[in-house]
């Protein structure tokens, strides 16, 4: 993940490549053996993107709305953001010894299901690989593996399983650009590295795809310095789905995928009729992974925000823990999510489940539906009434969903007021106003703007 710009870098793989030739510093770089069912030359599965079954395979991802994204590899341990190597151009061969360090404490992935659950959150998805090249699982193709190393276990495995237990949806995220591997950037000029580059990349997706049991994501990431030919992506694809079926993978190996992924901003909304989804995924303070230094956490409120704003497009949530190098999660991180979990307690079912909702204008509120029902969260407390303008659908009823009390309505033809609130909200992060309506609810603000009676008119 990277909020900054993807520059030229990477001069430091030659010198760090070299040194890897040298010093003996427990890297393979082994080739995956060719198999029958990925064996079709990419060119002529060139179109192939995902299988035509996208409404039926996604049905649950649309229904969750709200996952939790976890960055955690040897940048955990040192603390200063996952894009350390890079960004203070560590070496290479000095970065690795990271990973004798990276000792994660039993039972550390039970706390973060555990935590997920209690926020109400429905998935996770756990970088396998981040751009590092430090690979959390067990495969034959590299010893820079958790098992192999500090460790000394597969950490994926452990993932897994504790997502499982806790009845989480289980995602991968992997990235295909890799700052450890030798090939990893002169594989953009030179078609020697980059065959064994790909055929490598291939062979940890597909261990991935092989050795977990049933697998609900694949989260690719940065597809630097290659394109989806270079990639193979749609071969990359393909063997994918024929190892899990029923996998949703996003956008980010160039192919257009099942969903998009907008990085720390809200995306959508969804169009009507697109069964092709969007998930912003965004970080609780300024990092991906741990970093010590970095205090600017958002508010329990600003993530619910999102996550109405999220859903009232259409969109899914994956908001971000990064743990440290032990596995335990930041502090700051449970406290926020904890907050966001007792008000999920309350009012999850206005966000799971919910439809696109076309009514979005309000300066202190947003809006989910499902059906006909209109689900006004009010973040910032106005007082004693809160108004829709050109709410164009008629308004049955409204109710306070917390204490269940009814709420008055007074309807005009360019303003639907709600009287008679406490002064005081009732719900600390967002209350919400249940609002039945006589059809979908729609909203023109133009129309207010345009044809309501202006002063002597």
């Amino acid at each position: 993940m990277a909020e900054i710009s993807r520059r030229d870098y990477f001069k430091l793989m030659g010198a760090g490549a070299a040194a890897l030739g040298i010093a003996g510093m427990n890297f393979a770089c082994k080739s995956a053996p060719e198999h029958p069912a990925t064996s079709t030359n990419p060119t002529e599965a060139e179109e192939f993107n995902t299988p035509p079954n996208r409404e039926q395979r996604m049905a649950w991802w649309h229904q969750a709305r709200f996952g939790m994204f976890i960055h955690f590899g040897l940048y955990s341990v040192l603390g200063r953001h996952e894009w350390a190597m890079e960004e203070e151009g560590i070496p290479v061969v000095e970065y690795m010894k990271l990973d004798q360090q990276f000792k994660p404490k039993p039972g550390f992935a039970k706390a973060w299901a555990r935590l997920a659950k209690q926020a109400g959150m429905k998935y996770m998805v756990m970088t396998t690989k981040h751009h590092e090249g430090f690979c959390n699982f067990a495969t034959d193709l590299t010893t820079y593996c958790a098992p192999k190393q500090g460790p000394g276990r597969d950490l994926v495995k452990e993932y897994v399983e504790a997502a499982r237990s806790e009845g989480m949806r289980v995602g991968f995220y992997y990235s295909l650009m890799d700052w450890h591997h030798p090939d990893g950037a002169r594989c953009a000029h030179d078609e020697a590295a980059r065959r064994r580059f790909v055929d490598y990349t291939h062979g940890l997706i597909r261990d991935l795809m092989s050795h977990y049991g049933k697998i609900d994501i694949l989260w690719y990431d940065v597809a630097w310095p290659l394109d989806a030919k270079g990639w193979e992506s749609s071969k990359m694809n393909r063997m994918v789905f024929d190892l899990q079926p029923d996998i949703i993978v996003n956008n980010r190996n160039k192919l257009p995928g099942d969903f998009s992924t907008p990085e720390q901003h809200v995306g959508g909304p969804l169009k009507k009729g697109d069964n092709r989804g969007w998930e912003t995924c965004m970080t609780m303070n300024d990092s991906w992974g741990y970093n010590k230094g970095d205090d600017d956490w958002k508010s329990p409120k600003t993530v619910v925000r999102d996550l109405i704003h999220c859903s009232q497009g259409g969109g899914n949530y994956l908001l971000n823990i990064g743990p440290m190098g032990d596995g335990s999660i930041p502090e700051p991180s449970v406290r926020i999510l904890t907050a966001v979990g007792k008000w999920m307690e309350k009012h999850g079912n206005t966000i799971y489940g919910s439809d696109i909702c076309q009514v979005r204008n309000s300066t202190y509120a947003g809006f989910t539906r499902k059906g006909n029902t209109l689900y006004m969260h009010v973040y910032f407390w106005p007082g004693e009434y809160v108004a829709i303008g050109g709410l164009k659908t008629k308004v049955n009823s409204a109710r306070i969903m917390t204490t269940g009390q009814p709420v008055k309505v007074e309807q005009s033809e360019f303003q639907a007021k709600f009287t008679g609130l406490p002064k005081k909200a009732p719900d600390d992060l967002a209350t919400v106003l249940e609002i039945e309506c006589d059809g979908e609810p729609v909203q023109d603000t133009l129309w207010v703007r345009e044809d309501r009676p202006r002063d002597g008119v």
